[in-house]
């Protein structure tokens, strides 16, 4: 089977650009390095999905330059039985800016081999930054000083995103998400979507109409009588077909839409009584209490954790 193709050394250096308090790692006019750990069994999503990030940034005018790693230096196998080759063993990496751990869905039933426990610590120790995956299954990413988790496979993108935005700002990053049609950021330790919000969508065209409407425009007037009223049937019936479906109420199910789009107002930078507001919540305080029942936190206290160090101007 062909080899994983690794994007080529970048040729040109980038200034960092300031990043609101974040401190990038990356400040010599070296590219900065990218060390990937991979095994026999490596998902090859947990690989290529940041790769590609990186790889992308490096179009926009980043400067990365990524190495793939093997505790050996033998080539490995991924999960679906693609050959990928490596630069070299974790010995061989002296000091990478930056050290990631791509996931395999050997573990954790398998028990660990002794020498990728060992390249593991001999490169966390080394690198100025670290990411892996798998810590909150329910979080799409988290930090904790310069050690970052995401919840595995897709959301390794979401990690290799923020990354770049701490190294070269949302701008940049903006780019890359758009050049990879992906979002440019789910905000990171949190639930990905409220629960009425997972899953297909709803079997009855009628009710898919009345979702569409509701999420095309959470702010607006969503009352249970005139959601009743776009299709001509009783509230009973409609409540009924929310039940059945989505296991919730119509009004349960707009809340949540609204908390959705309040949670990414805050992280763009707007302030709680403006994300209430855009939201469509009547007052800051209604906002208060759904995030402290969802999130057993105020929205002040969300943004303070999750929000982005890049704020949009509130003024």
């Amino acid at each position: 089977m062909p080899n994983i193709e690794r994007p080529a050394p970048p040729r040109s250096g980038h200034e960092s650009p300031e990043f609101g308090q974040a401190v990038s790692v990356h400040t010599s006019p070296h590219p900065h390095r990218v060390a990937v750990l991979v095994y026999d069994g490596v998902k090859l999503l947990d690989v290529a999905g940041p790769a590609e990030v990186f790889a992308e940034a490096n179009r926009c005018g980043a400067d990365y330059q990524i190495v793939l790693l093997s505790p050996t230096g033998a080539g490995v196998a991924s999960s679906i039985g693609t050959k990928i080759s490596v630069d070299g063993d974790a010995g061989s990496e002296p000091a990478p800016d930056t050290f990631l751990v791509a996931g395999g869905d050997i573990y954790p039933r398998t028990a660990i081999s002794r020498d990728l426990v060992e390249a593991t610590g001999t490169l966390a120790t080394r690198s100025a930054r670290v990411g892996s995956i798998r810590v909150e299954p329910d979080s799409i990413y988290v930090r904790d000083g310069t050690t970052y988790t995401s919840a595995g496979v897709s959301a390794g993108i979401d990690l290799a995103l923020a990354l770049v935005e701490e190294d070269h700002g949302p701008d940049l990053t903006r780019d890359v998400a758009r050049r990879l049609v992906v979002y440019l950021q789910r905000a990171g330790g949190q639930s990905q979507f409220s629960a009425p919000l997972q899953g297909p969508p709803p079997r009855t065209p009628a009710l898919r109409r009345i979702v569409d409407l509701v999420t095309a425009d959470p702010a607006g007037k969503h009352s249970l009588a005139e959601l009743a009223g776009h299709l001509n049937v009783s509230p009973r019936h409609l409540t009924r077909l929310f039940r059945t479906e989505l296991s919730t109420t119509p009004a349960r199910y707009v809340e949540l839409v609204r908390f959705d789009m309040a949670k990414a107002l805050l992280d763009q930078g707007h302030n709680a009584t403006q994300a209430a507001s855009l939201a469509g919540f009547p007052s800051y305080e209604s906002l208060r209490r759904v995030f402290v029942r969802e999130l057993s936190m105020s929205p002040a206290a969300y943004q303070r954790r999750f929000g982005t160090a890049h704020r949009a101007d509130a003024g």
